[in-house]
């Protein structure tokens, strides 16, 4: 039997365009919350309202085709949700450091997941080494550092697989970053439960792929390239060349 999705049901047609679509969205509200109470209680809001303790941080990009909590069927409460334009997590970037840092020492999840999607407009940009305008070009720098680092595996594959490549070691990366967060080392060091995952998205299925790459533990960071190469490039590389 098939699951149902009743947030989907009385979904607009995506070709809906116009200033009708701030009213569309304001009468969405209002549907989504009758029926939110209809599912879970009457309360429900007024529960909601007394606080959060979701047990995982999600950092995604913020394409519009990639919803948090509906591609995972999470409710309100249920996830912590930081994104940005090709789910970047850099040293220097204080959102994303404040975000690790409530949801990690404040919140106290158990789990952050980076997750990625295959198409990734930020990652092509920063593939296609073209200047940018504005703060845009800055933030790419990032993923540029990525590419530099795996050029040569890069330089292999056709444009497709080299796209999917490189969302595959942006999440790697982010990942890493978030481990590496005066945050994460902190719930480390005083002896959390506490794991960072890696998933990429396929727009194209709506399933996730895990990258099989999760870390419990800074040790775990031990050979990181090595096991990048084994779980992430080796994999690409072997698709490409059956």
């Amino acid at each position: 039997m098939p699951i149902v999705d009743s947030d989907l049901e009385d979904a607009h047609p995506i070709t809906s365009t116009g200033t009708d679509v701030i009213q569309r969205m304001i009468q969405g509200n209002r549907v989504w919350v009758e029926k939110s109470k209809e599912r879970f209680g009457a309360d429900y809001f007024e529960k909601l309202s007394q606080g959060q303790s979701p047990e995982v941080c999600f950092i995604g990009c913020s394409d519009s085709r990639v919803p948090a909590e509906r591609m995972t069927k999470m409710k309100p409460g249920e996830l912590f949700v930081h994104r940005n334009i090709a789910n970047v997590v850099a040293h220097n970037d204080i959102s994303a450091l404040s975000v690790l840092q409530f949801s990690v020492l404040s919140l106290k999840v158990k789990h952050i997941v980076v997750c990625g999607h295959d198409h990734c407009g930020g990652v092509a940009a920063a593939l296609s080494g073209t200047q940018l305008p504005g703060v845009i070009d800055p933030w790419l720098n990032t993923i540029r550092d990525v590419i530099t680092r795996h050029q040569s595996e890069l330089a292999k594959l056709p444009a497709p697989a080299r796209l999917s490549l490189t969302v595959k070691l942006n999440v790697a990366n982010s990942l890493r970053n978030v481990c590496l967060s005066p945050a994460v080392r902190e719930a480390w060091k005083d002896g959390r439960d506490l794991s960072v995952h890696g998933w990429v998205y396929d727009l194209g299925t709506g399933l996730v792929e895990d990258l099989g790459i999760s870390v419990k533990k800074l040790e775990d960071l031990e050979g990181w390239e090595k096991i990048v190469e084994e779980r992430i490039v080796k994999k690409v590389l072997a698709k490409v060349a059956k």
